[in-house]
């Protein structure tokens, strides 16, 4: 716990001179919607921040999992909800990105029904295989998939999950056909992947990084252009061979379009505050998250972000066979 006069001298900073009192709001508990389900790698990443938003705002940052629709669900709630400053949503890159060109008709737009309110994490995405799989790098994994794919499986944590395009996207590239077998959530996907009832799977860092270590798993590649802080001894795609593959998720604070600018700066700058906590820096990092640059935490900057993000990922979903769900 922060003390009171450090918390109060922070808390007095976030307020806009004429605007938005520090009394004013919040003046009873705050919802942050986390789109998938409890103990995923986002619920985990949610839970870490809200206690200490929780001290900056001097009210409780309640964490609500509100499942289905690959996250959608959970931020169509928020999209719709009062532009009060009450609900907020853990987004990412399948909820405000993905999710616009995987679905024909989207439960929201992601670039126009929301206020960004900033941009806090890059999460690499990992190809990570059963143990025993042949192999140990991202050559070996292409060589046996291609003479083995009539009989292979990948596991995701649901269509159109982020895992799920990830893989799609990446067998397109190596030009594999593997049959896909979605679950309800990451957990059971990665007890499988174990257990050894499917061959791989393409998740973020957070749910990977405690198999790996243990040797339960193994970690083939960062699916990313360049290799990751948070594991720098594993090789990034682009590395072994498969050229400018970037397929790196991220996090961001969203609030319902319409709210009004003082509690989207101080919702902005208490997030801020956290994420320059060391020790929050630490547990991000521990869990596979790596920080963004402070010139890439500004609103505006999340909202040109989103905007282009939605573009990148438009052609390679259309391409992969797997648009228009």
């Amino acid at each position: 716990m922060l003390p009171t006069i450090i918390v109060g001298a922070v808390a007095g900073s976030l307020v806009l001179p004429g605007e938005l009192s520090a009394q004013e709001w919040p003046t009873r508990p705050v919802t942050m919607v986390v789109p998938y389900p409890a103990g995923a790698g986002v619920d985990v990443l949610g839970r870490i921040l809200s206690p200490r938003l929780s001290e900056l705002l001097g009210q409780p940052v309640i964490v609500e999992n509100m499942v289905g629709g690959g996250g959608m669900v959970g931020s169509a709630r928020v999209a719709k909800a009062a532009p009060d400053g009450y609900a907020f949503v853990l987004g990412n890159a399948a909820t405000h990105a993905q999710s616009q060109s995987l679905h024909k008709h989207p439960l929201y737009n992601a670039a126009t029904d929301f206020a960004p309110v900033v941009l806090i994490a890059d999460t690499p995405q990992l190809l990570v295989t059963r143990q025993d799989l042949p192999g140990n790098d991202l050559r070996d994994f292409i060589a046996h998939a291609k003479a083995n794919q009539a009989t292979m499986r990948y596991g995701s944590a649901g269509a159109g999950s982020p895992g799920h395009l990830t893989c799609a996207l990446l067998n397109a590239a190596i030009g594999i056909d593997v049959t896909h077998v979605p679950y309800r959530s990451a957990d059971p996907a990665m007890l499988d992947l174990i257990a050894g009832r499917i061959d791989y799977l393409c998740t973020i860092a957070a749910n990977a990084i405690p198999q790996f270590k243990d040797k339960r798993i193994k970690a083939i590649a960062i699916l990313s252009r360049d290799r990751s802080p948070t594991l720098p001894e594993l090789a990034s795609a682009h590395e072994q061979g498969l050229a400018d593959f970037n397929a790196s998720t991220w996090f961001a604070f969203f609030l319902p379009k319409g709210t009004p600018a003082a509690i989207v700066h101080r919702l902005h700058q208490a997030t801020i505050a956290v994420m320059n906590m060391p020790a929050v820096q630490d547990r991000l990092m521990d869990i596979g998250n790596d920080l963004v640059a402070p010139e890439r935490r500004s609103p505006e900057y999340l909202q040109k972000f989103v905007e282009s993000e939605i573009d990148k990922w438009a052609a390679p979903i259309k391409a992969a066979g797997i648009a228009g769900q």
